[in-house]
């Protein structure tokens, strides 16, 4: 399905990196009710795509693990032609996950795409903490790239978190960057009146997990008896989620030395409060050079 700029076709931006493609989204058969998960790291996708599971099959006892019921298909660590076999094969609604942006991807009407949203400085504070739970030469080894040198100390989180804030870097290269989340949400937040796009924050789902879940069900057409309401809340709560880190981690492939810590905190704050306030000048002002003044106003409310 082509995408269209003031009536012009446009072919999706082909985004690639050691360990994703999303070339591999070309040719992919939609089905009507299709999901598809549009995240950057960090942001909030193994939560939505328990949350999207909850719905679907409306228990929280799950039939499979996670990443068997959602797969990645953006993700080099895994032969395209053996994801595709595994979607092909579901029967159930399929709810799929990608950290490429919407402009990387088909957007086909039957489909439904959901983009979460954080705190870049708390996503950015998720990815420091997650890169020390990263098997590497594992990574390497699943994605074809030459095995990772013996990595220097690594900086603070504090020395890290300052450096990613002042890197300037081309967005569609670096998409974990800042100018890299701006970029994503930028292009959701553009898209965010069509009728099969959904935006969610990740701080509404931490304040209220019951509407948000509720309003997601209403956009996606799925009806929920009001008796299995509670368990399904239950099953999405953070807490719940990380005493099933064996079942619902997403590492499909062995790559993270520890499964508990992949659910590590889902707070908001954490990020903000390593920043001196010059510091956090200086990322406010650099956001605010990225994205819209809307846009950064509903991201930092």
């Amino acid at each position: 399905m082509r995408q269209y700029v003031l009536g012009v076709p446009v072919a999706p931006y082909r985004y690639q990196s050691h360990d994703e493609d999303s070339a591999r989204w070309t040719d992919f058969r939609f089905r009507d009710g299709d999901i598809v998960i549009s995240t950057r790291s960090k942001s909030g996708t193994t939560w939505m795509q328990m949350i999207c599971a909850l719905l679907i099959f409306q228990t929280a006892e799950l039939p499979a693990r996670l990443t068997e019921l959602s797969p990645w298909l953006d993700w080099l660590g895994t032969p395209r032609d053996q994801v595709v076999a595994q979607l092909d094969a579901q029967t159930h609604r399929r709810f799929i996950k990608t950290h490429t942006p919407l402009d990387g991807i088909p957007i086909d009407p039957r489909a439904a795409y959901i983009v979460v949203a954080r705190h870049p400085l708390d996503a950015a504070m998720s990815a420091y903490h997650q890169g020390a739970n990263l098997d590497r030469a594992r990574l390497a080894e699943l994605t074809g790239n030459p095995s990772p040198a013996q990595p220097a100390e690594r900086p603070s989180a504090h020395d890290w978190l300052v450096d990613w804030i002042a890197a300037d870097v081309d967005p569609r290269d670096h998409l974990d960057s800042l100018p890299g989340i701006g970029h994503h949400l930028t292009d959701a937040w553009a898209r965010r009146d069509e009728p099969n796009i959904v935006l969610v924050h990740y701080d509404d789902l931490i304040n209220d997990l019951e509407r948000e879940m509720r309003g997601l069900a209403d956009r996606l057409g799925i009806t929920v008896p009001s008796a299995r309401w509670p368990a399904l809340i239950e099953g999405a709560g953070f807490d719940h989620m990380r005493s099933r880190a064996e079942e619902l981690a997403p590492d499909p492939a062995n790559i993270l030395i520890d499964r508990d810590r992949f659910f590590r905190g889902g707070r908001s704050g954490g990020g903000r409060g390593l920043l001196t306030p010059g510091e956090l000048e200086t990322y406010e002002a650099h956001m605010a050079a990225l994205v819209a003044p809307d846009l950064l106003a509903w991201l930092h409310r």
